[in-house]
């Protein structure tokens, strides 16, 4: 990888990037808010869960298929791929929080460079609303790091870390949880966030499985709760 494409990868890892992955707990908040997470342990054993039933079998399998559609410049390969991860997200909330951050990701990239690719992809989210293609995260996520030269295993596991770390983030504002506990639960979550990165790498669109009826269960019971700090 060039250095350039690294310093890109360290970018849009950074919990700086303005797309407001921080209002988003995806279910963490209604896990909590049930007594299933209480602390760093079962912190890291929801987040391992996550990463091996969703983010393997769904997201990373997106991300890999937008990024080769990018790579061909094939706007609707890289199209489809972000619908069918849309359709495969059942909960309303997630699909809401990954297509706002998708978004946000997208406009910026636009907005820090001239990439008529991208551009032509935005325009194709900003009409979503007449069913075109909604922009989720990971395809977003995906086609922007094949623009700038990231290897695709390498944004795979950049994808891992800043959700690990957008999760752990949120869980210190959910449970008590210090700095060095929150630290020692991201290196304990690397082998899971490589073994999601290898799962998704033989997938097919068609081989997208996501699948975590709890997660699901306890986001749509998070649409509905009295109180919450987070958008989902």
């Amino acid at each position: 990888m060039s250095d350039e494409a690294a310093l890109e990868a360290f970018r849009l890892a950074d919990s700086f990037l303005p797309i407001g992955t921080f209002t988003a707990s995806y279910g963490l908040e209604q896990f909590v808010a049930d007594g299933r997470v209480a602390d760093g342990a079962d912190l890291e054993a929801l987040l391992s869960s996550y990463l091996r039933r969703i983010v393997g079998p769904g997201d990373l399998v997106a991300l890999r298929a937008a990024y080769t559609a990018t790579e061909d410049e094939d706007l609707d390969a890289l199209c489809t791929a972000d619908r069918r991860l849309h359709a495969t997200t059942l909960a309303a909330e997630l699909r809401e929080s990954a297509c706002r951050a998708g978004e946000r990701l997208l406009r910026l990239q636009c907005d820090v460079g001239d990439d008529p690719f991208l551009e032509a992809y935005a325009e194709r989210v900003r009409r979503s609303e007449s069913g075109d293609t909604p922009g989720t995260y990971a395809a977003v996520f995906g086609a922007c790091t094949a623009r700038r030269r990231v290897p695709v295993r390498r944004s795979a596991l950049v994808y891992c870390h800043t959700f690990v770390t957008g999760l752990i983030g949120a869980a210190q504002r959910l449970v008590s949880l210090g700095h060095t506990e929150a630290q020692r639960a991201l290196i304990a979550l690397r082998p899971a966030m490589i073994a999601a990165t290898e799962d998704s790498a033989d997938r097919s669109l068609d081989e997208m499985t996501p699948f975590a009826p709890l997660v699901d269960v306890l986001a749509a019971e998070h649409e509905r709760a009295n109180r919450r700090l987070f958008v989902s």
